[in-house]
């Protein structure tokens, strides 16, 4: 590699780092403000069709710029049908099985689990997007793990409940879905591929509520809902704005590892706001995180990708 596509790859990937630290941090406010949305809006299913909806609707405004819309008119029928698929598996199924798997089972069980998203896209990125782990990075996953069972906490019989399990195969879901996405930019801009997860697992979550009768209720939500729909819907919009943009610009296991951030800015929200205490063991497991993820800030322009390990399959027209 010559020293210009040296400092290409460098700044490409720096780039996607910052877009996923940018992710990170709208995830940690996220988390804590959906706490409150969800009490307001009673039922989780709703609330996250109707933000889904909202966040296509953005993203396809977003979209009509001059820029961007003869690549939305070009694409062809296998590139929808590709976008479809990640509305599926990234943007509808898993949410469901979340959902429903966190009435069944336990928060701290949840929150373990779906935090171990990284080493599943770190294991896919490996075989399906030739990323290469070297010791260094291994080094950072492996103390973002014990950073992870510090602060979380190890649920000690999550396997045994059928809500974790679900929990677990969304989360599998939503490894696929950044693998899956990785592999589409190639051809596509991370906003269409961002607006095809949203506005197809819109229309996936819609179709669930009509089938269960709830898509009624859309109707009945006061102001006060309609406010906090609103809210989360623009911090849902830069979330998924931020996180396909890191994808396309830095590698996968980078960018799902980073994200794991946004617990600990989650963790401080709850200390400064609700006086949530903590112990020595989870204060140590936060300093482990954001450790881990300033060693994979400098791990992230020098990791290399093996170019023949990416079968040659196109996604474009």
């Amino acid at each position: 590699m010559s020293d210009a596509k040296g400092h290409l790859s460098w700044e490409k990937h720096r780039k996607g780092v910052y877009f996923a630290l940018a992710t990170a941090v709208i995830s940690g406010f996220s988390i804590y403000i959906n706490k409150f949305a969800v009490m307001e809006m009673k039922d989780p299913f709703i609330f996250t069709a109707v933000k889904n909806l909202a966040v296509a609707a953005l993203l396809f405004a977003f979209l009509i710029l001059p820029k961007a819309l003869p690549e939305l008119k070009s694409l062809s029928r296998k590139q929808w049908l590709t976008l479809g698929a990640i509305g599926c598996v990234g943007g509808s199924i898993p949410f469901l099985l979340f959902f429903y798997g966190l009435s069944l089972g336990t928060a701290v069980g949840a929150a373990f689990i779906h935090k171990t998203l990284f080493i599943w896209v770190a294991i896919l990125a490996i075989f399906f997007l030739g990323e290469r782990l070297g010791k260094f990075h291994v080094a950072a996953l492996v103390t973002l793990v014990v950073g992870n069972i510090l602060l979380l906490g190890w649920p000690r019989s999550w396997l045994v409940s059928g809500g974790e399990l679900m929990i677990f195969i969304a989360t599998i879901l939503w490894a696929i879905e950044a693998i899956v996405a990785k592999r589409v930019m190639r051809h596509l801009s991370s906003n269409v591929a961002a607006f095809g997860r949203m506005f197809f697992g819109a229309i996936v979550m819609l179709t669930y509520l009509a089938l269960t009768g709830k898509l009624g209720a859309i109707a009945t939500l006061n102001g006060q809902q309609t406010g906090w729909m609103v809210l989360t819907a623009l911090l849902l919009f830069g979330y998924v704005s931020c996180y396909y943009t890191g994808l396309k610009h830095a590698p996968a296991s980078i960018v799902a590892s980073i994200l794991v951030l946004g617990s600990v800015i989650t963790s401080l929200l709850y200390a400064i706001f609700d006086a949530e205490t903590y112990s020595p063991a989870q204060i140590a497991g936060m300093l482990l995180i954001v450790t881990s993820v300033l060693s994979l800030w400098y791990i992230a322009p020098r990791i290399r990708i093996r170019k023949e390990a990416l079968p040659s399959v196109p996604v474009g027209r």
